[in-house]
Order: structure tokens, then C-alpha cells, then sequence
């Protein structure tokens, strides 16, 4: 999960906020030719702010395309201009990429500090709500490791908060996670009514699933196709299209 916009206060927020909403919306070749722009300008203005925003922009959108070695190396490319600048908050997001791009890869032990290492520099900002989307991550990496207490503590801990405090944007990830969670306990009947949760989630915000969790979405809709059979995974998923997130995990959070 990849949600909140990088706060340094030399970045063009303008560019930001243009950037990312292009990137919600699947608009994969504006994304770079916006990004490339903006490395022109923000180097011409010693503006490193702005110049991570558009590497980490040219890594996300390496990683949608499945270029997981492209997507680190722009990371990595972001990450160093962060360092030079000596602003703590300029890492941030570089970082995250570099923990995704891991546990993409199938190294999970790695993003897993990656990610305890992401949470404690947010933690520090105090950016409470990159602390959340980094616990999601990091309930996934618990998942994949096979940890499945951990990851469902980690994944409660965070709907809490999600929907405490009204993070809307975090909503449809929120439902990847019950998602990803039923499927790996087995329950494929209630992972494919998730999967249209989320669906419906992002379809209600105009978004597109970030790629390490439209990943996580197409492996649990595989399994519960080939569990159910197509008839039976469309008839569940038709029952979760009725659900609204919050009643979907009713059960649960009692």
C-alpha cells in the first residue's frame, strides 16, 4: 500500500498531487512524462524535494510494469538525492519503494526489517498515517512468511486506525487485507466476497490497486477461482458486492 504524498516543504505540490492522481488513475505514460519534466526542473532549482517525488514516481511506475529491478534502481537513484539533501523526511518514500520492491522479489525476510526500519523513521516524523500503510505492509510480509497471528494482529491493528480516524484512502487496502488473510487461512468463500469488497472499495475512490497489492488481489481471486470453480467464486463474490467495508468485517472486529 502506497497512499499519502511525501511533505517536504521545497516539493511542487502542485506536481505532487497531479503526479499521484495520475497514477491512481492507471495513466501510466503521463506519470512519465510529468516525472521527467519535473527532474529537469527541480535539479535546475537545487529542489531535491521535488526531484525524489518524480524518481519515486518513475519507480512506481517500473513496478507496475512489472520492472521490479527498474523500480529499485529509481529508487535508489531518489534515496541518494534524499540523503544529499540531509532531510530525514525525503527518505521516506524511497525507502518504502525499496521495501516493496523486496517483498515483490519474494525476499520477505528483508522487507520485513525493511519495513520495521520504514515504521520507526514515520514514527519519528511522528506521521502517524505512513505508519499505518508500513504496519499493513509489514502484516504482509508476516503473511507470506507464514506468521499468520502476526499478520492478523498487524492487519486489526491497522483497520483500527483506519477506520478511527476516517482514512478514507486506506479503505480498499484495508479489504486487500482481509483478502489476502481469508485466502491463507483457506476460507476461499469469504476471500472472494473480499476481493469484491475491495473491487467495490477502489471503484468508489476512482482508483486502481497500488502493484504490490493488485498482486496480492489477483493471487487470492486465482486461488478462490480454482477452490470454488467460476460459478461458485461469482456467486460469492456477487454477495460481497453488497457489502459496504465496514459491515464486511463485522464478525471480525466484535
Amino acid at each position: 500500500m502506497d497512499l499519502l504524498v511525501c511533505d517536504g516543504e521545497a516539493t511542487d505540490m502542485g506536481f505532487s498531487d497531479d503526479v499521484r492522481a495520475a497514477f491512481r488513475r492507471g495513466e501510466t505514460d503521463a506519470v512519465v512524462r510529468m516525472s521527467e519534466t519535473e527532474i529537469d526542473r527541480a535539479r535546475a532549482a537545487g529542489d531535491p524535494a521535488g526531484e525524489v517525488e518524480a524518481r519515486y514516481s518513475l519507480a512506481r511506475v517500473a513496478i507496475r510494469g512489472g520492472d521490479l529491478p527498474g523500480g529499485e534502481a529509481r529508487a535508489r537513484e531518489a534515496l541518494a538525492v534524499a540523503l544529499r539533501s540531509g532531510d530525514r523526511r525525503l527518505e521516506e518514500r524511497p525507502r518504502h519503494v525499496l521495501a516493496a520492491v523486496a517483498r515483490m522479489s519474494g525476499d520477505l525476510t528483508r522487507a520485513r526489517d525493511l519495513y520495521r526500519e520504514s515504521i520507526a523513521l514515520n514514527e519519528a516524523l511522528d506521521q502517524p498515517m505512513i505508519v499505518n500503510s508500513e504496519t499493513h505492509n509489514l502484516g504482509f510480509c508476516e503473511l507470506g512468511l507464514g506468521n499468520l497471528d502476526a499478520a492478523r494482529k498487524l492487519f486489526a491493528t491497522s483497520r483500527a486506525r483506519v477506520f478511527r480516524n476516517g482514512w478514507a484512502d486506506f479503505v480498499p487496502y484495508v479489504c486487500v487485507a482481509g483478502a489476502a488473510l481469508a485466502s491463507a487461512e483457506g476460507d476461499h468463500s469469504r476471500a472472494a466476497g473480499m476481493v469484491a469488497v475491495a473491487d467495490g472499495a477502489f471503484a468508489a475512490l476512482g482508483q486502481v490497486p497500488d502493484p504490490d497489492d493488485a498482486a496480492d488481489l489477483a493471487a487470492v481471486r486465482a486461488a478462490a477461482v480454482e477452490a470454488l470453480g467460476p460459478a461458485g467464486f461469482a456467486e460469492e463474490y456477487a454477495r460481497g458486492r453488497r457489502l459496504d467495508p465496514r459491515s464486511a468485517f463485522d464478525d471480525e472486529d466484535r
